[in-house]
């Protein structure tokens, strides 16, 4: 072969390259120049569900209900958590859009103590009040409190605020926390029924909020009763309904009513466990939907709708997760979410709305369903448990009031105290936690200096506590329960707020067909990657704290 052939040759590979790698940019542009994002995001919490749930009642879904569209048109991921150790509302609502964790965001719970010795709620701003509504010293007006930025905010700022993020809840922290520094949070009112915003949003309600609650859609069931959906024997696995009290008869129907004969707001709050505060939070949503015109957004940008259903909290709280009660929730909600998207394709349009479904946390079931099931649950009344630890501390080292404060999991020492005796920090924190941990029901303490130093350990339930504590904000040692145990004071009830993976596992389930493939994904994944996921999807900044990975497993 010449050395002139092989010249002609080389130059015929070169160019022939070249004209791949231009192919290959111009595919790139056009991919690039072509995509779509959805016009809709829709973000949608359920309060309390846990994951096992969704997979125990699947097959009783209706053909056209929301839980079955979702599991059957989604990408869901039957290992997903939300993977800190504090798993209450306030905390779970802040890592769906933030993808931070609690040490990061700083809601480390719903409520907690701040230096002053003050009890706080996760949401209050006293600068701020309820529009038209009655406000109270601790209730939830901003997101004040949140120390970092959400997906919405980022959205909010690409598109030089032409998009439209608005969050919807039962609860005042399911929205605010939903909605991030820059959206607009509604939430329900307790006294009159009504969906409100705060000041720190507006000044006064638009038109079609106002001419929602002016028609007063809450006083429709008083008189009605909850019944349950489905033939007798649908429910035939589920635990008995307790005996019946004249106080509460805890089982079916549940008759809406108050004590004063018309619409009040003891009847407004037992609309809460039941079906209907959901079915208002959705016809609300649907309000916003039109009112805001969202997914129709003039300029083009994609708007976002977070809505955080309360009802199913109310009612594991009640009744437990193994209760028919809950059961029955978990069906009505699966119909309704069904007409709610049927609604959306209709005014959107079926592959232009990007759905998530996850929940803030998991359930335990009543200690007295485990402890039928041969389970060490116990019930764990934290006012005698510190009282007895306070007194330990101050017959070890002849010092009263080394216990200033608790909330569970959470317990504040008096340092200040043990250095006027010369009681050294650690001395006094190894000494608590070895009473505690003598004490039934407590598996785990962490201190203040084993969390400074990320030294409390390395199994996945010291992880999950150490993600939880804050160092401005959380006590100086944390308590971590042995499983199916929990803090309380009744004899009735379930609960949460756990690091064990019946609180921690929850559903997370993405849908869109022009962007997510379908299917269960059996890796590991975290609510925190939700707004990852969503920020590479719709070409977004990541929300500031964001530690979560982008799930790839279910991009198209």
């Amino acid at each position: 072969m010449t050395s002139t052939f092989r010249l002609k040759k080389l130059c015929a590979l070169a160019a022939c390259a070249a004209t791949l790698a231009a192919v290959s940019l111009d595919t790139a542009a056009a991919s690039s120049t072509d995509y779509k994002p959805p016009r809709l995001v829709l973000v949608m919490v359920i309060d309390g569900l846990p994951f096992e749930q969704l997979q125990r009642y699947r097959g009783q879904f209706a053909p056209d209900g929301g839980l079955r569209r979702l599991l059957e048109q989604g990408s869901y991921f039957t290992n997903a958590h939300q993977a800190h150790g504090v798993t209450v509302t306030a905390v779970g609502h802040s890592a769906v859009l933030s993808g931070a964790y609690p040490y990061r965001h700083g809601i480390i719970g719903n409520n907690w103590i701040d230096a002053g010795g003050r009890l706080v709620y996760c949401t209050e701003d006293a600068n701020h009040k309820y529009i038209g509504e009655e406000t109270g010293e601790h209730d939830g007006t901003s997101p004040a409190k949140l120390r970092v930025d959400t997906l919405g905010d980022q959205l909010l700022y690409a598109s030089g605020n032409r998009s439209k993020v608005v969050a919807v809840s039962g609860k005042d922290r399911g929205a605010i926390l939903l909605a991030g520094k820059t959206g607009t949070a509604y939430m329900f009112m307790d006294k009159t029924g009504d969906f409100a915003s705060s000041t720190y949003y507006m000044q006064q309600h638009p038109a079609w909020a106002a001419r929602f609650n002016q028609a007063r859609p809450q006083d429709r069931y008083y008189a009605k009763s909850w019944k349950p959906l489905l033939p007798a024997n649908a429910y035939a696995d589920d635990a008995p309904d307790p005996e019946p009290s004249l106080k509460s008869p805890n089982r079916f129907p549940f008759t809406f009513y108050s004590e004063s004969g018309e619409p009040a707001a003891d009847y407004y709050t037992r609309l809460k466990a039941s079906p209907a505060i959901d079915e208002l939070t959705l016809e609300f949503a649907q309000a916003a939907v039109e009112g805001e015109n969202l997914g129709m957004n003039a300029g083009g940008a994609t708007d976002l709708l977070a809505v955080s259903l309360s009802g199913h909290d109310y009612v594991n709280h009640a009744y437990g997760p193994e209760s028919r009660m809950s059961h029955d929730h978990l069906q009505q909600l699966d119909r309704m979410l069904g007409k709610f998207f049927a609604y959306l394709d209709r005014r959107v349009g079926k592959d232009k709305v990007l759905t998530v479904l996850t929940a803030d946390h998991g359930f335990a079931n009543t200690a007295e369903f485990s402890q039928g099931r041969h389970l060490d649950a116990r019930r764990i009344d934290p006012k005698p448990l510190l009282a007895g630890l306070d007194a330990a501390l101050g017959q070890r080292f002849g010092i009263t009031g080394l216990v200033k404060n608790s909330n569970p999991p959470e317990v504040y020492l008096d340092y200040a105290a043990a250095e006027r005796h010369q009681l050294g920090r650690r001395e006094l924190e190894d000494a608590a936690a070895q009473w505690l941990l003598a004490q039934p029901g407590i598996a785990e303490v962490f201190t203040r200096s084993q969390m400074e130093q990320g030294v409390a350990g390395k199994s996945r339930l010291a992880l999950l506590m150490q993600r939880g504590w804050n160092r401005e904000l959380s006590g100086d040692l944390m308590l971590a329960t042995t499983a199916y145990s929990s803090f309380g004071a009744g004899d009735s009830g379930a609960t949460h707020g756990t690091p064990w993976a019946y609180d921690t596992q929850v559903p997370l389930v993405l849908m869109g067909k022009p962007w997510l493939r379908a299917g269960a994904q059996p890796q590991y994944a975290e609510v925190v990657d939700i707004a990852p996921t969503l920020a590479h999807l719709l070409r977004l900044r990541l929300p500031a704290g964001a530690e979560g990975r982008v799930l790839t497993e279910a991009l198209k």
